[in-house]
């Protein structure tokens, strides 16, 4: 009965609306002790991969069947490209998660990298790594800049079925870029993103 569907709502557990349709990954901020300090671990993305090739990110990826849970994609994908075993890694938390405009929904979980020195990187994923001090991390200010993303009307979208047209005044998205730059790379993008939220957490910001 319709009043039943209705009242069944009462102890239903709300997801992401539309969350069918968006593409799932799962990534690793990973904490290293590099020459005795505590760093973060980043990786350079191969050259020969089609996405985003030679850009810097933390290890993760997309979620595989048998993956039960999120944080099983970001440890089966760190092990994946840094050549390391589960045992190797131990999962701190969880960061907030990140939904972009493109409709990718990603989690990200802090972990400790227990033995560094283990880590022999895949080369068809990884050209390197590299980490940089946390100390550095929580003093630097990155280059902050607004990337706005218009509305862009397919041919067959029906604007005339909206308030004014092509002329409807949309929201522009507005979305805050941060740049941390280190010795000669540039961390930028979902992964700049995800390091300045951590951080913030660290300073007691966020």
């Amino acid at each position: 009965m319709l009043a039943d569907r209705i009242e069944a709502l009462r102890n239903r557990r709300a997801s992401v609306l539309g969350h069918e349709q968006s593409l799932k990954t799962a990534v690793l901020l990973p904490l290293v002790e590099w020459d005795g300090k505590t760093c973060v671990l980043f990786e350079k993305r191969s050259h020969t991969l089609q996405h985003q090739p030679g850009e810097i990110c933390f290890p993760g990826g997309t979620k595989d069947p048998g993956d039960l849970q999120a944080v099983d994609t970001a440890v089966r994908e760190t092990c994946e490209e840094l050549g390391i075993t589960p045992d190797n890694i131990e999962v701190i938390g969880e960061l907030d998660t990140l939904i972009t405009p493109s409709s990718l929904i990603m989690r990200s979980f802090v972990a400790w990298i227990k033995d560094s020195s283990l880590i022999q990187v895949n080369p068809d994923e990884v050209d390197k790594v590299f980490a940089i001090p946390l100390d550095f991390l929580l003093e630097y200010q990155p280059e902050k800049h607004d990337l706005i993303l218009k509305p862009n009307f397919s041919n067959d979208f029906p604007v005339q079925l909206i308030p004014r047209g092509e002329n409807y005044p949309f929201r522009l998205n507005r979305l805050q870029q941060f740049f941390y730059l280190w010795e000669g790379e540039v961390i930028w993008g979902l992964t700049a993103r995800i390091l300045n939220h951590f951080i913030d957490l660290l300073k007691g910001k966020a």
